[in-house]
């Protein structure tokens, strides 16, 4: 490759003149004549030449803009006509792949339409629409993906008018599966029936949703279901203030009492420890719930737990969730029973839906910064790409 081709990225090019001025203009023809495209016969002849002026790409604050001779061929053999055909450039549009790629890659980063607008001498709407393009080649190239073997199900608020969504991640690659409307068993039904390999799917990490629970066990048979730790923690301790607003509804309001009852134990400094047992000390309702809850986190925070160890712990784990049901929490007692399995297996699976969590902020970021979507399928496509999506877009 020669130093222009290496400097402009398109290979195959002779450079007859540069012009520097506002932006830079090159002019170039092709290297060499090709081969018929048709019959691949090299009796070919120039029957007309054309030129083509195309934006390539920025130096420095300079955009050099392409002026190209596109011969028009004739093949003796075939008695066909056809154009010459370059490396990276598109028939019949006014920017090369690098350009747009350049463009798209800059509006993904933050830039706005009016700034880019200015920057690379493009309408807003000629950004949009690049943009999009290569939105819908990058989810193109995951429409094919089969069901990932660890799978995190989760929902969030889409629109007033359109209700939640459903997230669906690969949690072993921290990759966004696919996004489906609706959080109910009747909308995500024909979604999942369609789902390409979701036999294959060996673990299913979800909050404490039935719904959600049924739909593993009738569409992914051979899955796992593994319980969220970040929701089941944030469940015992909700169940706690509301008992505590019961209790003692004053002490509830103090924000300073407030932070240390929402705190792991092991957290607390030596000064915030007598603090709160001073405070305790004046309820032995609240002091023994307070405690029960810090051993049951305690139970909850535990992860990738060998075998020999889960099976001393889970008689410990059985006799508190009783403890609980001769308690003012029973109602806690009744989920947690209900949701033993899946709970326990929290101990020996490290992977949560903190992952999924993320990427709904990351997609709460996305929507306001587009001002909201009203179509879910442009909203789907930038979570994809965004989110979803981790191969390269070639240049040329």
């Amino acid at each position: 490759m020669s130093p222009i081709d290496s400097i402009l990225g398109l290979p195959g090019l002779i450079v007859q003149q540069v012009k520097r001025a506002q932006d830079i203009h090159v002019w170039a023809r092709p290297k060499r004549r090709p081969g018929c495209l048709y019959c691949l016969s090299p009796t070919v002849r120039i029957k007309a030449t054309h030129r083509r002026t195309l934006k390539h790409t920025r130096q420095g604050n300079q955009l050099i803009v392409l002026h190209l001779a596109v011969p028009k061929y004739h093949c003796a053999q075939c008695n066909r006509y056809f154009r010459h055909r370059f490396a990276g450039i598109v028939p019949r549009r006014r920017a090369t792949e690098t350009y747009r790629l350049e463009v798209f890659e800059a509006h993904e980063g933050g830039v706005s339409q009016r700034k880019l607008s200015v920057t690379h001498q493009v309408g807003s709407a000629t950004v949009e629409r690049w943009y999009q393009s290569f939105v819908k080649q990058r989810v193109s190239q995951l429409s094919s993906r089969a069901c990932p073997q660890v799978l995190g199900i989760d929902e969030h608020f889409f629109t007033r008018k359109k209700g939640y969504a459903t997230t669906l991640v690969d949690l072993k690659n921290h990759k966004v599966f696919d996004v489906v409307l609706g959080r109910s068993e009747a909308s995500l039904r024909s979604y999942l029936k369609r789902l390409p390999g979701r036999e294959n799917v060996r673990v299913i990490v979800m909050d404490l949703s039935e719904t959600y629970r049924q739909i593993a066990r009738q569409y992914f048979p051979n899955a796992m279901i593994v319980a969220d730790r970040f929701h089941v923690i944030r469940l015992v301790n909700q169940h706690f203030l509301k008992l505590w607003q019961q209790y003692d509804p004053e002490g509830r309001k103090n924000r300073g009492l407030l932070s240390l009852m929402r705190r792991h134990h092991w957290r607390l400094s030596a000064v915030q420890k007598e603090r709160l047992h001073q405070y305790l000390a004046q309820s032995p309702v609240l002091n023994a719930l307070y405690f029960a809850k810090q051993q049951l986190n305690g139970f909850l925070t535990l992860r990738t737990t060998h075998r020999k160890r889960a099976g001393t712990m889970l008689p410990k784990f059985l006799a508190l969730i009783r403890q609980f049901e001769q308690s003012p929490a029973k109602a806690l007692a009744n989920t947690l029973t209900s949701w033993l399995e899946p709970i326990v297996r929290m101990w020996r699976f490290s992977k949560s839906n903190g992952i999924t969590e993320g990427f709904h902020t990351k997609m709460e970021m996305l929507s306001r910064r587009a001002y909201g979507f009203r179509n879910f399928e442009n909203y789907r496509m930038r979570v994809l790409a965004q989110c979803g999506w981790n191969g390269v877009i070639n240049r040329v």
